[in-house]
């Protein structure tokens, strides 16, 4: 199974946890990829994932199966190229816009599983993995909190969460939503761009149960748990945002005590 992940140097920890927690449930091969690359915007000059941080990634999956394997993938000169300049100095980081460059990897094959680097697996997702995707640009699971802002041509609830997709990319490649995506992102200021465009432009999506992108509290069915962003009302209004390596904040503030 193709795996994908974006992202800096900075997310080393969350990409262990993650995935170790592939590892722990997944009956066949990872081939996990990391999207990666010196990118900088004007607030920040950041910092690819390090080949020693890839080499130690690549020696820990193989604990659980010496077929695992992880590729770093330095995409600086694809995003340098064409570059989501309308965006390039929002809230997220460049890397959030890194998965919009997928199809330009020879390396992937028809179908990739991408996750944020805060997703974490609870259960086997083989299943989930091999659906058929006739006729389906990717699969997602509706975002918590955007399906009631967001919605495109009419449709409401079709506001898909980006933190975990099953791409097509024989049909992305087809019909080039990415390459739209990525015009799309140069030119438009969105608030969250490259899922904001995604959902826009994609005209073939399918849409997978809560189980598979669980943006609240894990559930006994849970297979994604992803430690998004939450709004809480009391005492006043706010977010809270918590990942899965802020261990005592898991403890304390989610109340989470399984791993």
């Amino acid at each position: 199974m193709d795996i994908l992940y974006c992202g800096d140097d900075h997310m080393f920890s969350g990409l262990i946890i993650s995935l170790l927690s592939l590892t722990k449930h997944a009956k066949e091969p990872l081939n996990i990829y990391i999207l990666t690359g010196k990118l900088h915007n004007r607030h920040h000059q950041f910092q690819a994932l390090s080949d020693d941080h890839a080499a130690f990634l690549d020696q820990l999956v193989k604990r659980n199966g010496e077929d695992n394997q992880v590729t770093k993938l330095d995409m600086t000169a694809q995003f340098e190229a064409d570059p989501p300049t309308a965006n390039i100095n929002t809230l997220f980081t460049p890397y959030s816009m890194l998965r919009l460059y997928s199809d330009l990897v020879p390396q992937f094959s028809d179908r990739i599983l991408y996750l944020d680097a805060d997703v974490v697996c609870r259960r086997p997702f083989e299943d989930f993995y091999h659906q058929s995707l006739a006729d389906t640009d990717f699969v997602g699971v509706l975002d918590h909190y955007g399906r009631w802002f967001f919605h495109h041509q009419l449709k409401p609830f079709d506001y898909i969460n980006s933190g975990m997709l099953l791409m097509n990319l024989k049909m992305i490649r087809q019909d080039k939503l990415l390459v739209r995506c990525r015009d799309y992102c140069r030119k438009w200021p969105m608030i969250m761009p490259d899922q904001s465009a995604m959902n826009k432009l994609a005209k073939h999506k399918a849409f997978a149960p809560e189980k598979y992108n669980e943006q609240q509290d894990v559930q006994a069915d849970t297979v994604f748990q992803h430690f998004s962003t939450r709004w809480k009302l009391w005492p006043i209004i706010h977010t809270v945002s918590v990942k899965p390596w802020e261990v005592d904040k898991v403890h304390e503030q989610l109340h989470l005590r399984k791993h």
